[in-house]
């Protein structure tokens, strides 16, 4: 039997049981294994992928969609990965085109790498911000900031929930409330008895990315950056917006350093919806 090409093999709907192959594909690829994080993708996002006849995965995307179940208002594209063997043979381009298919008039967000922008450009994606990823051990100095933060509580879920549409725009629920089994820590910051901010802390390999950090201001963030930091002895590691300047030169200052920048890129919208002053940090750039 002849083998078929890679423009035949079906793109099939991916599901929890894939983790381990999404992560053979990341490793293939010289991206961190990230398990932990393909499986929130798996169960609140979808995914799709291409089985390789030889075993294992061909390529792979997940996109996580909000607002209503029936009309999304948003898709964020993430995990865009074709096994090396299979590189620069357009299956990239296919399953992303299978992606804008898909998603018919939803508008659609990514962040994109220098290697993947011009493919997505080509697909008629507009870079319309840029967010710089940050890693190091965080080492407190100098004044604290003056918020108070504490861990979430169970109650704190609905005014969480509350902020979060205020600040993201369209409805996150079913990704937001899987934050506290997902993530290690899940602080918020208050004023005057209201929640104003609030972050979560999630393992990933070594280190404890940060995310979503969402803050009244920056002394509301740094805030909650400090917070999540004393409570661990890993490296943080977050992606933070580059408008928000005063936080980068912050964190920097406390012992992180600039990784790689990303380009946030958007299809159907000329950006993305809600307040960007509020929102300093995505849950995860495969996710928004």
């Amino acid at each position: 039997m002849s083998t078929p090409s890679l423009s035949d093999l079906p793109i099939r709907r991916l599901t929890r049981r894939d983790v381990l192959a999404c992560a053979d594909l990341s490793e293939n690829r010289g991206w961190p294994r990230e398990e932990h994080k393909w499986g929130l993708l798996l169960t609140a996002g979808t995914g799709y992928g291409i089985d390789d006849p030889d075993g294992g995965l061909v390529g792979a995307f997940v996109v996580t969609e909000y607002g209503h179940q029936d009309r999304p208002e948003l898709g964020a594209i993430g995990m865009v990965l074709v096994a090396e063997r299979h590189a620069r043979q357009g299956v990239g381009r296919r399953l992303m085109r299978y992606a804008l298919e898909r998603a018919h008039t939803t508008p659609l967000t990514l962040h994109a790498t220098p290697y993947g922008r011009p493919l997505y450009e080509e697909l008629g994606f507009k870079v319309t911000g840029q967010a710089e990823m940050v890693r190091g051990h965080f080492a407190p100095g100098g004044a604290a900031p003056d918020v108070a933060t504490r861990p979430a509580t169970a109650e704190d879920l609905a005014a969480i929930l509350r902020l979060d549409a205020e600040v993201f725009g369209p409805d996150r629920t079913h990704v937001i409330t899987r934050l506290p089994a997902f993530a290690d820590q899940l602080r918020v910051a208050e004023a005057d008895g209201e929640l104003v901010g609030y972050a979560a802390a999630w393992p990933n390999m070594d280190t404890h990315v940060i995310g979503p950090l969402i803050a009244r201001d920056t002394e509301t963030a740094k805030a909650l950056v400090a917070s999540l930091a004393a409570g661990t002895d890993r490296p943080l590691r977050t992606d933070i917006d580059v408008r928000h300047e005063e936080l980068l030169a912050w964190v920097k200052e406390r012992g992180l350093e600039g990784i790689s920048m990303n380009a946030v890129m958007n299809h159907g919208a000329p950006d993305l919806p809600g307040d960007w002053t509020r929102r300093f940090a995505p849950l995860t750039v495969a996710a928004g």
